[in-house]
């Protein structure tokens, strides 16, 4: 028997060798790439089904419509319908409120009868993400819920088990007991651009698996006072009471956004603004949520404002970008690295800020202990200066509401009073105090203060920074708050009753 060899070089087998290794390296960092994996890293603790495809998808392929995409997705979102006990501080005997009967009998009679309880109930949407039942929705869906139950698209119902919330970005975490369910693969939303068609799917009004179509009319939308960190996508696929909590997902089939809030005017319905929080931000807070159980927050320590074109013109800048630095907390981050009020911070790690609320985000993204370099101008000239991030404390997380303690101040928000600012509302020389930027219109203040307001005096103690304003509210505990108010070309006094 015959045999016959084919004889190779060694020099030919080793460069094949290494040519073989090297291209399967390259392929392997590529198609890490492609699916998406870099843009938020690969560290998550869940299960997670990525998206393996982000380039454009010509329309041409959906003759028949999208029913293609819109298929496979709605059974991966959820009805979610929550239930608390709520107190009615109603009084049954109504008369004994009535001033007459109160001149001749006092108040003796007001605490008789008991708060009544009734239970509340409210609908939600939701989106599973692992198939082993972890659910991403909104904060305001469950907040404050002792009951939390799932109906999935196959009628099957679950108890949900509630994993975290993030109230600052309106992010829950939701886990139910079941296996091999339906799930969306996570896009990754900075792709987005306008014009860009989404798909909003939810459960509107109780309607399930409802699916609307619209585009992305914008990216980045801030400043709106809906959330504590705004980057919403905004959209006017139709969003509706019911939705929220739902999938925003593109033409692939991938989600790209959680549905959340929506623009009405008088208390109607859709109008075509609608606005969905990007994955990429629900996905880190999430993951936070489930390994850490709660997010933290890289900390600065600075109150940071919006340059205008004339604050521009007065800072020496040439286009209003940046965030300008109105105030610096004593012992924080950016006051042990220099930074001072009047500071322009134009840049984070090279990378250029576009407006307080970008730099807010993108600091409150980073992991506190992180060294960063902002590039500042100050007096007319531009340097680098290096800052070590700390924690954000959770005082500073607290909402407007919290931070004032159960006062008569909850839902009023205010800033520090500038130079600017000062001459923007024409104030007399010498006017000290922080301005009022808006005022909940549910709060005990609401019939007394207003936007633009200048709060000089809390209980006879002057305030002239956020810091002062704070500590004085915190010491008027939850009782009445005496305010001196600058409103309207004149100074006041203002008592604010608790609720």
């Amino acid at each position: 028997m015959s045999s016959s060899y084919l004889h190779v070089p060694r020099w030919l087998a080793t460069l094949v060798l290494v040519t073989a290794l090297v291209g399967g390296g390259v392929l392997a960092v590529g198609l890490r790439n492609w699916s998406g994996h870099e843009v938020l890293g690969a560290s998550s603790s869940l299960d997670l089904r990525m998206a393996r495809n982000a380039e454009p998808v010509p329309l041409g392929n959906f003759t028949n419509g999208f029913a293609s995409v819109l298929g496979p997705a709605l059974p991966a979102v959820v009805n979610i319908h929550t239930s608390k006990v709520v107190k009615n501080k109603e009084n049954a005997f109504p008369f004994f409120n009535d001033p007459m009967f109160r001149q001749f009998f006092g108040d003796q009679f007001g605490g008789m009868t008991p708060p009544r309880e009734e239970r509340e109930h409210s609908l939600g949407s939701g989106v599973i993400v692992t198939s082993d039942g972890t659910i991403l929705t909104n904060n305001h869906v469950v907040d404050g819920a002792t009951d939390i139950k799932v109906d999935l698209n196959d009628k099957r119902e679950f108890q949900a088990k509630l994993i975290g919330t993030d109230a600052k970005t309106d992010i829950a975490v939701l886990k139910i007991e079941a296996g091999n369910l339906p799930t969306l693969p996570i896009g990754d939303s900075a792709r987005l651009h306008v014009g860009d068609v989404v798909f909003a799917i939810g459960e509107p009004y109780g309607l399930t698996s409802t699916a609307t179509m619209g585009i992305v009319s914008a990216t980045g939308r801030g400043g709106l006072g809906i959330e504590g960190y705004e980057d919403f996508i905004q959209t006017d696929a139709s969003i509706n009471p019911g939705n929220s909590g739902g999938a925003m997902i593109d033409l692939h089939g991938d989600l790209v956004g959680i549905n959340t809030a929506i623009l009405a005017e008088n208390g109607g319905g859709n109008q075509g603004i609608g606005f969905a929080i990007p994955i990429n931000m629900a996905r880190s807070v999430m993951d936070q949520i489930v390994t850490h159980g709660k997010v933290v927050r890289g900390y600065l320590g600075l109150v940071p404002q919006d340059v205008t074109p004339a604050l521009a013109k007065q800072f020496g800048l040439t286009q209003p970008n940046g965030a300008l630095v109105g105030e610096v907390e004593p012992g924080a981050p950016a006051s042990k690295a220099g930074i001072k009020r009047g500071d322009v911070i134009l840049a984070v790690n090279g990378q250029p800020v576009a407006s307080a609320n970008d730099l807010r985000l993108r600091i409150s993204q980073t992991p506190p202990g992180t060294d960063i370099k902002l590039q500042i101008s100050r007096d007319g000239k531009t340097q680098d200066v290096n800052v070590a991030l700390g924690e954000l404390p959770e005082k500073a997380e607290q909402s407007g509401e919290e931070q004032n303690g159960g006062s008569g101040l909850e839902g009023v928000d205010v800033q520090p009073l500038t130079a600017d600012l000062s001459q923007q509302l024409q104030l007399p020389a010498g006017t000290h105090g922080v301005v009022v930027t808006s005022v909940d219109p549910a709060s005990p203040a609401a019939s007394n203060l207003q936007r633009g307001d200048v709060i000089e005096e809390v209980n006879h103690k002057p305030v002239n920074s956020i810091e002062e304003f704070r500590q004085a509210v915190s010491a008027a505990g939850k009782g009445s708050v005496l305010l001196l108010v600058f409103s309207q070309g004149v100074t006041r006094y203002v008592v604010i009753e608790s609720q």
